[in-house]
């Protein structure tokens, strides 16, 4: 496709017939659910732990792992699940070789800002202080993380920048959300409503919010920090019919001008989701960032 912002035929009937009309705010639990899925990818171990206080599951392939991976799933802060992102996990752990620990950190409303970061920032901590254990030195750990999961990535690698204890290799930010809604981008008038309602977006800040005022708040919108610099290496994945294109992309440009090696890919007429739903334009994605990972961690 020549133009990144025209809709992807074969999606927009995928949403013709799959039309996105659930309001998570209204269907709380089955938001939340933590069935399991039909396996979408073997692996050679999937365990459930508890690290730091958090509940994790633990992705492990065949063979030395290349490094260890610290994945946020997505879900606007509020909902979501290990379970539900089991895909996303399993295709992280398959492309890049590395050991995939999922965090299944606290939602809000229930628990607003920062208790959902705390948790993200703890496991990470745990993961680098005990990557012996997966016979992965502790300087090859990465964040990783969709949507709102984007944004804790971006905001654990932010809060770790100064911490002695914990080196990132890496952070991967999948549409990431970072801005925070403060700022205005086309991407959001013109998009919005495509997958994610309006008023669910908004429900989505307001929650994890709790209805202050943090839109400048760094650890909350990272687009907003002071600087940039000295985050480790990033590679941001955006699809160019997401409605938060636009801040993904100006975060990318910001971290470059910052002096952060900084990679940014648009898959052209994607929405917002597209790796989460497993559509066509995933599978190059997930090659993309296995191939980023690999160099990194090996």
């Amino acid at each position: 496709m020549n133009d990144e912002g025209v809709l992807d035929p074969w999606v927009a009937a995928w949403l013709e017939a799959n039309p996105m009309n659930f309001e998570p705010a209204e269907h709380l639990e089955l938001a939340r659910m933590n069935i399991e899925l039909p396996v979408s990818r073997e692996l050679a171990r999937v365990t459930d732990e508890v690290v730091a206080g958090v509940p994790v599951r633990i992705y492990e392939g065949e063979g030395r792992p290349t490094g260890l991976v610290v994945y946020f799933h997505g879900g606007g802060w509020c909902v979501g699940s290990v379970a539900l992102m089991d895909n996303v996990a399993r295709e992280l752990a398959h492309a890049s070789g590395a050991v995939v620990v999922s965090v299944e950190y606290r939602l809000a409303p229930e628990h607003p800002y920062p208790a959902g970061l705390d948790d993200c920032v703890a496991v990470t901590r745990w993961v680098a202080a005990n990557s012996s254990r997966f016979d992965v030195a502790p300087t090859k750990v990465v964040v990783a993380g969709e949507s709102a999961g984007g944004n804790l990535a971006a905001v654990v690698a932010l809060r770790l920048r100064d911490d002695h204890d914990v080196a990132l290799a890496g952070q991967v930010l999948i549409y990431p959300s970072v801005d925070g809604g403060g700022s205005r981008y086309p991407s959001r008038d013109e998009f919005i409503g495509l997958v994610v309602s309006k008023t669910s977006s908004d429900w989505y800040w307001a929650s994890y919010t709790s209805g202050r005022d943090l839109a400048a708040d760094a650890f909350v919108a990272p687009l907003h920090a002071e600087s940039l610099a000295g985050l480790p290496p990033a590679l941001v994945i955006l699809g160019g019919c997401d409605f938060l294109r636009d801040e993904g992309r100006a975060y990318a440009t910001r971290l470059r001008g910052s002096g952060v090696e900084a990679e940014d890919v648009c898959y052209p007429g994607q929405p917002h989701g597209f790796v989460n739903f497993g559509f066509p334009a995933a599978t190059d994605a997930f090659e993309r960032i296995g191939r980023w990972l690999r160099s990194r961690l090996e």
